[in-house]
């Protein structure tokens, strides 16, 4: 896991992170979103040794980065925002470069590149020279570095910038199956449409400081209040308001268009569940939307905080 307490980064004379605190815990991929300049990339950078933090605590698998960070960087990966790339070398001698410089055996590194390209789709581009690849391509090749030695641990900063939409695919089950394998992610990027699909947890930064942070449907629950369900029913109407009333969880119903309306205080295991009772009910249910889990509405919402 990730520990981050009361961490601060000054340059000369500007604050560019203040008093931070952050966990990410094993199996979670946690979406750190804030406008340019907020301090993600500072704090990507302080977690893994890259700049010498003003004052703090920052911890790894329980491992103080400032005391052991070489022990840190043997657990991490780190893939950064336009990331450079040896044009004169081929895919998979950039990938074999790295695999050497990992320590991975001569005799597994073959296998180990192949199945780095393979994850990120660049199996077919293997002979192709780096400098003759597009920018989301290239986020594709670095990608494929940073996942070569299996880390524990990884930060990904603008991972799906310029990556076309079945790159977005590849990343998307990337980081599902990392979360699967127990990994303990950190995700920068402005695509919050993409990041709500694949984030477990969220942290907000702005100006520096972190606004909120948690599980997603934690902080949803803080910011937002109760969600909104929406659903389109088609036959049934009258066992669909008889399930709403008697959910404790559930508002007055308002008609909007074809839609049926009210607020829900579950979170997304009981929206799941009472759509379970409807259908089981014998109402027929053309569509069933809770809205609360958008990244892009809390971030509209804690972005307009003024921090004093």
């Amino acid at each position: 896991m990730i520990r981050v307490k009361d961490l601060r980064v000054d340059y000369e004379n500007t604050c560019a992170v203040k008093d931070l605190s952050l966990e990410v815990h094993p199996g979670e991929v946690c979406g750190l979103i804030g406008p340019n300049g907020a301090g993600k990339t500072t704090t990507m950078r302080a977690i893994l040794g890259l700049i010498e933090p003003t004052y703090g605590e920052i911890e790894v698998l329980g491992v103080d980065v400032r005391e052991r960070p070489e022990d840190v960087h043997r657990v991490m990966g780190f893939m950064p925002d336009l990331p450079p790339v040896y044009e004169d070398l081929k895919v998979w001698e950039f990938v074999d470069l790295f695999a050497s410089s990992y320590g991975i055996p001569r005799r597994d590194r073959p296998t180990a590149v192949g199945r780095a390209l393979d994850q990120v789709g660049l199996a077919e581009k293997r002979n192709t020279l780096s400098a003759e690849l597009s920018r989301g391509m290239r986020q594709r090749l670095m990608l494929a570095k940073t996942l070569l030695p299996d880390p524990w641990v990884l930060l990904l900063d603008e991972p799906a910038s310029g990556v076309d939409p079945q790159g977005r695919i590849d990343l998307k089950k990337i980081l599902k199956r990392l979360a699967d394998e127990r990994k303990t992610v950190v995700v920068s990027s402005h695509i919050l449409t993409e990041m709500n699909e694949f984030c477990t947890s969220v942290a907000v930064m702005e100006r520096g400081r972190m606004v909120e942070s948690g599980r997603i449907e934690d902080v949803n629950r803080r910011v937002l209040g109760d969600a909104l369900v929406a659903v389109e029913v088609l036959d049934g109407l009258e066992a669909f308001h008889e399930v709403i009333q008697a959910d404790d969880r559930a508002g007055a119903v308002v008609r909007n268009g074809e839609m049926l309306e009210f607020r829900f205080r579950g979170d997304a295991a009981a929206a799941s569940d009472l759509l379970t009772t409807l259908v089981r009910r014998g109402v027929r249910v053309a569509s069933f939307n809770r809205s609360r889990d958008n990244l892009e509405e809390l971030f509209l919402k804690l972005g307009s905080r003024e921090l004093a």
